[in-house]
C-alpha cells in the first residue's frame, strides 16, 4: 500500500510539475509538517510545519484541508514532507491550493497528493497512524504562522 502511494504521489506532481530550473531564477523550498485529520462524507484536517528555501528563507505556517466526498476515518501525518514547484519566493507559497485525493489505510500508512494554486504546486508524502477509506475533494490551506 505503502508504496502504491508514493508511485502516485511520484506520477501525480511528474504530470503537475512546471519546467523550472535554477537558470530562471526560480527558488525550490521544502516543507516539513505534521497534520490530524478526521472524516465522516466531511474531511478536516489541522496541522503545522516549516518551510524553508534554498535561499534562505524559511517560515513556521499552519495548515488546514477541509473538503467532502465518500469518505471515512481518523489520521494523523507524522513526519510529512512537501516540495514545492519553483517560485520567486517563499510568500507566493502561501494560500488555498486545490486539492483531490484517494486514501486507503490501517494502522501505520502512506499517503501521497499534489494540490495546485494556480502554477504553484505542491507533492505531498508521508506517513502516520490510524484509518482511512474514501475519495475527497477539497482546499488545503498554508499560512503563516
Amino acid at each position: 500500500m505503502r508504496s502504491l502511494m508514493l508511485l502516485l504521489a511520484t506520477s501525480m506532481l511528474a504530470l503537475t510539475w512546471p519546467a523550472t530550473s535554477h537558470a530562471d531564477g526560480k527558488v525550490d523550498c521544502e516543507m516539513r509538517f505534521t497534520m490530524k485529520s478526521w472524516s465522516v462524507f466531511y474531511k478536516t484536517a489541522k496541522g503545522s510545519g516549516t518551510i524553508r528555501c534554498n535561499n534562505g528563507q524559511s517560515m513556521a505556517v499552519k495548515i488546514r484541508a477541509k473538503g467532502g466526498g465518500l469518505t471515512v476515518g481518523k489520521s494523523t501525518i507524522e513526519d510529512g514532507r512537501g516540495e514545492f514547484s519553483g517560485v520567486d519566493g517563499i510568500n507566493e507559497l502561501l494560500g488555498t491550493y486545490v486539492s483531490a485525493e484517494a486514501h486507503a489505510g490501517a494502522v501505520k500508512s502512506a499517503k501521497g497528493q499534489v494540490v495546485t494554486k494556480g502554477e504553484v504546486s505542491l507533492a505531498l508524502a508521508g506517513t502516520g497512524r490510524g484509518w482511512d477509506l474514501g475519495v475527497a475533494f477539497g482546499k488545503f490551506v498554508i499560512k503563516a504562522d
